[in-house]
């Protein structure tokens, strides 16, 4: 690691402390200015820190030091670090700032981040902060809102630089260094007709190796991706990864440009619905890490509920066969192998589906191809580990037709687990509901089910 300017450069392996503003020396130094109300320290620790860093920071703390700080920063707080906050955190810190506070912080932020902050609070507390928002910013956060939850006019930022497409190259760049409404940052210029549609986008490196007197027309790209601002930010997402965009215009229903969305806000998206999506899949209905104990049990209670009528139903089946196992105790041995074993193979085949779904990559037109492939896979991996535990029960009970009964009985749980994986979620995404959400619980259902069923079944009728 060598040194240039002011800035550290790695030359070596990467240590993430190099680069990553967040220490634990920090944490405990602001913890020790913290009890002794030290604000100038603070100030001193928290300066150099990015806005994230400082978000995480406050997520290192208590509920109670977080609050602390907040008061000790005062107007030193940047009203970028509310961005970085998780939703229960912010919610704690927001909660404590007074009316001109909270004004002070939205009017600070770019629009779409106002608008996610707007969003989070309660209808009530929404109507007294715009009211004490200038009018213009308030007619535009008011749409904002009206626009569906998730969808891109939530999403975009109003904040863009648009150019008339009879501008030559050097009105364009003068207008990039001199007009008051151009974005702080930003990766190029739409070029728009008379009646405010997109042409095409100028980006600012091109145009800034062009010479003067020539049309933007002529430099700009033509082939741009518009999304219509009712299109679902995954559907953006899709857009923005397909295509390696950078930045897209965002357009009303007369294709008007009103807005756009930068790749920082789609990173977040695809942050957010990666973490739903495994969320789901783990029967959790929030990131409830900063949660207060209350409300972390209420939000996994209704899963757990569902999970326990599951357990139940296999045990329903299970106790069908009580007699068996009581005659046969190596039954009541092997038998959590055989649905345990399926519910593995299972699970592996649902989380391939579930993302394949989310990435638009299992469709109608391959779904017969991708479902003959996994039942095809089940039953190879199913023959290969009955071979297996048939020889393992054989020499553990000393019974073959143990090990034959518990092998027929693997093969058919992991073929009906790779049918399943992937079945279950294509069905639960035909009928317009989220793939992720109880597919597990349900493919759980299958394989223990059909496991006990088989496996005792077979055992009834060749054992006894």
């Amino acid at each position: 690691m060598g040194e240039f300017g002011n800035e550290r450069v790695v030359t070596d392996d990467v240590d993430l402390e190099i680069l990553y503003g967040l220490t634990a020396d920090l944490v405990r130094e602001t913890l020790a200015a913290i009890g002794a109300q030290d604000r100038a320290r603070l100030k001193e620790l928290i300066e150099p820190l990015h806005a994230a860093d400082v978000a995480d920071l406050f997520q290192a703390l208590s509920g109670y030091n977080r609050i602390r700080l907040e008061k000790l920063l005062g107007d030193d707080l940047e009203a970028e670090v509310f961005v970085h906050l998780d939703e229960a955190v912010r919610e704690d810190l927001i909660d404590e700032l007074n009316a001109d506070e909270l004004v002070k912080v939205v009017n600070e932020l770019d629009s779409d981040d106002a608008v996610e902050l707007i969003e989070e609070l309660a209808e009530e507390e929404q109507r007294a902060l715009l009211e004490r928002i200038p009018d213009a910013d308030r007619l535009l956060y008011e749409q904002a809102l009206g626009y569906p939850e998730d969808s891109a006019g939530r999403l975009m930022r109003r904040e863009y630089a648009a150019i008339p497409s009879i501008w030559k190259a050097g009105q364009a760049i003068d207008f990039m260094r001199d007009a008051p409404g151009v974005p702080e940052n930003f990766y190029g210029l739409f070029v728009v007709g008379p009646d405010n549609k997109p042409l095409g986008v100028v980006m600012a490196s091109r145009l800034l190796r062009t010479h003067r007197p020539v049309a933007v027309t002529e430099i700009m790209a033509p082939e741009i991706r518009l999304i219509p601002v009712t299109m679902d930010q995954e559907d953006v997402a899709f857009l923005f990864r397909q295509y390696g965009l950078v930045e897209a215009p965002v357009i009303d229903e007369d294709g008007r440009i009103i807005g756009v969305i930068t790749v920082d806000d789609v990173v977040d998206v695809i942050d957010e619905e990666h973490e739903e999506d495994m969320l789901k899949l783990g029967g959790v209905a929030v990131d409830d890490l900063y949660e207060a104990v209350a409300d972390t049990i209420r939000s996994r209670l209704s899963w757990l509920v569902l999970n326990l009528l599951t357990a139940i139903l296999a045990s329903i089946v299970i106790g069908f066969f009580q007699a068996e196992i009581e005659k046969v105790v190596a039954l009541a041995v092997l038998m959590p192998i055989v649905a345990s074993m399926g519910g593995n193979a299972g699970t592996q085949t649902l989380t391939i589906s579930v993302r394949a779904l989310a990435m638009k990559e299992l469709t109608p037109d391959n779904a017969l191809r991708i479902v003959g492939k996994e039942v095809l896979v089940g039953g190879i991996n199913g023959m290969a580990f009955a071979m297996l535990i048939c020889v393992i029960a054989y020499f553990w009970f000393d019974d073959l037709m143990i090990g034959i009964v518990i092998g027929i009985a693997m093969v058919v749980n992991l073929l009906v687990a790779g049918l399943a994986g992937i079945l279950i979620p294509l069905a639960i995404n035909r009928a317009g509901a989220d793939p992720a959400v109880g597919s597990s619980i349900l493919l759980t259902t299958v394989t223990d089910v059909v496991g006990f069923l088989c496996f005792l079944g077979l055992a009834a009728i060749v054992l006894f």
